[in-house]
């Protein structure tokens, strides 16, 4: 017996040192890969947000100099208000309307449920510049909105609508278009999970739909919310390629002043790097606010 317990020891002890081994392997890569395309560039930006590098040749001592200035510019902050102003107003349309659609694909029953969501995710198969080039063409001032305005009589050919493109009505409709399915996607992976037979025991105890869903369904559903609200305001707060191409002037967002003062005739890469960082800083509050405000747990909980 006690050279079984010898032999098993050692077994246990083995086995111990191969998973400290396989550990590490298996962490190695992606980790690394992290390390070199996502820790590294943030690295070099934060870099020249201080002057360690820059594009001039030369000695430069570190300086706080560029984060004072954007600190105490007004035309920044107001830039990024703006851009937060519009990432909400979208995220938050998005939200309400992607809802009822997810609903519909999980709770329904029908047997056509991934036929329908494969049709919702198909625009996708296209290029992105495709589809927002797409929206030129109907917005525009002999676009197709436009067109039929003008068949119809509503509006004279000399008198077109044109605040439907480079407006910020323009730069959200099509971000709103673009992310709509992306943002139904958690909401449906969600609710399809969602237990059943709460829904049942709320039924057999008197409960109308309605009061089901208030308080059922909708608390239980609400961690895929507020996935899907982040997964669409996030990336719209940095947007800038819909902007350049539908916004013009008046939908200008901060994403582009960034991407102008790295790509301008005369470049400011401090500055843009001060942006960019700023930017990144607060993505990551407002992700780890969101993550801590609402835990699964919690909600099945209430």
């Amino acid at each position: 017996m006690a050279v079984d317990a010898k032999a098993a020891t050692v077994r246990s002890r083995r086995k111990r040192r191969r998973l400290d081994l396989t550990t590490p392997g298996l962490l190695g890569l992606p980790l690394a890969w992290l390390a070199v395309f996502f820790v590294a560039p943030i690295a070099i930006v934060a870099a020249y947000s201080v002057d360690a590098l820059s594009l001039y040749p030369g000695a430069h001592p570190l300086t706080l100099q560029a984060w004072h200035d954007f600190l105490h510019s007004a035309v920044y902050f107001r830039l990024f208000w703006k851009s937060v102003q519009m990432s909400l107003i979208v995220s938050a349309i998005i939200v309400v309307l992607a809802y009822p659609l997810a609903y519909y694909l999980a709770l329904s029953g029908t047997k056509r449920k991934y036929v329908l969501l494969l049709l919702l995710i198909a625009p996708f198969l296209t290029s992105y510049l495709l589809r927002v080039l797409a929206w030129k063409v109907i917005l525009g001032n002999e676009g197709v909105l436009n067109t039929f305005l003008f068949w119809t009589g509503l509006r004279s050919p000399d008198h077109p609508i044109s605040q439907l493109l480079y407006s910020r009505f323009a730069v959200m409709l099509v971000l709103g278009y673009i992310w709509l399915p992306f943002v139904a996607l958690p909401i449906f992976v969600t609710l399809e999970s969602l237990d059943r037979s709460l829904l049942e025991a709320a039924s057999d105890l008197g409960a109308s739909r309605l009061t089901a869903f208030r308080k059922v369904t909708l608390p239980l559903s609400m961690p895929g919310v507020l996935a899907a609200f982040l997964f669409v305001f996030i990336p719209t707060l940095g947007e800038f390629v819909t902007p350049s191409l539908v916004g013009g002037a008046n939908g200008y967002m901060y994403g582009n002043q960034i991407v102008d003062l790295f790509q301008t005739g005369f470049p400011d890469w401090q500055t843009g790097s001060v942006l960019a960082i700023f930017l990144l800083g607060v993505v990551v509050v407002l992700t780890v606010v969101f993550s801590r405000f609402l835990q699964p747990r919690q909600v099945a909980a209430g």
